[in-house]
């Protein structure tokens, strides 16, 4: 589900950009899945059609959608293939942010690593996943 935060110094139509890849990239929005259409996204997160609609023109643009006259829009085929340099891609853009804030913070690598593990850790058992 998308969500805005418009304290994010980030444009909303790159956040609803950002947001759709990841799900698309993290399995979340599998190929073929209809995503919200334009003006119940719009209406739900209280921003303009418009700059739903340019977000979702970049992503059909870029592969990740595809239009269906009549019927909506979907995620491509394609899109569910994502290589090992998108996810990495994706990671590296998460993980600088968390960097940035860290380091604002003083907080040094070995608690950031701490914190991370248990993250991870908390996160698995929150969703059931076993690792070994």
């Amino acid at each position: 589900m998308i969500h805005i935060d418009p304290r994010d110094g980030t444009p909303i139509y790159r956040q609803i950009i950002d947001q759709v890849k990841r799900m698309v990239l993290t399995g979340g929005l599998g190929p073929g899945e209809q995503i919200e259409p334009v003006a119940s996204l719009a209406a739900r997160v209280h921003v303009n059609p418009m700059t739903v609609s340019k977000a979702y023109s970049a992503l059909v643009d870029a592969g990740v959608l595809e239009r269906r006259r009549g019927v909506g829009l979907f995620v491509a085929a394609a899109a569910g293939s994502s290589t090992r340099d998108d996810r990495e891609d994706l990671l590296d853009r998460e993980l600088r942010s968390a960097a940035a804030l860290l380091v604002q913070m003083d907080i040094d690598e070995d608690e950031a690593a701490r914190r991370l593990q248990a993250q991870m850790r908390d996160f698995r058992h929150e969703e059931g996943i076993d690792h070994e």
